[in-house]
């Protein structure tokens, strides 16, 4: 049966009218200006990719805990080749872990991401009895070394639970 139909589709695409919309479609998207022609490849690779998959399984590829950002985050970009990771947080909110420390997000955090390791972070605060900027995020076995003005160790488990995140006024 796979046969007869791979023959019916090959003869179809081959010889009927569909097999010319199908090339001269084709040859459309080869024949746009060179200022436009990306933009029409973009948008053609752009429906044919894939799904993409949740924030926190991205962090776990990395080797690390899928709660350090808070659960209502949706949307992030990831480019593979530079491993820069900008997540959008749809307000500005504060996160609070088992351990009584407090995350603050922006409403985008921009970082590089690398085998355990959030390297340059941008839109993220801590308390250490004051707000301070965490610039980068490290984990090592059970722990999380959490760079902030100085260095700060939490443990690792406080962070595998994706929390809701509280909204607050400014960043």
């Amino acid at each position: 049966m796979d046969q007869i139909m791979g023959k019916v589709g090959t003869y179809w695409f081959s010889n009927s009218k569909a097999g010319q919309d199908l090339g001269s479609v084709s040859k459309d998207i080869n024949n746009v200006p060179k200022n436009i022609k990306g933009g029409a490849k973009k948008l053609v690779t752009s429906v044919t990719e894939k799904k993409q998959k949740p924030l926190g399984e991205l962090l776990q590829e990395f080797d690390l805990p899928p709660g350090i950002f808070p659960r209502d985050v949706k949307k992030y970009e990831f480019d593979e080749e530079t491993k820069k990771l900008t997540v959008s947080v749809p307000t500005i909110c504060e996160v609070s872990y088992r351990d009584s420390s407090i995350l603050r997000f922006s409403t985008s955090v921009t970082c590089h991401i690398e085998k355990g390791k959030l390297n340059d972070i941008e839109g993220l605060k801590t308390k250490v009895m004051i707000w301070v900027k965490v610039t980068s995020i490290v984990g090592e076995d059970s722990k999380l070394h959490f760079a902030a003005g100085l260095r700060k160790t939490r443990e690792r488990k406080v962070y595998q639970v994706i929390r809701d995140g509280v909204p607050v006024d400014k960043f």
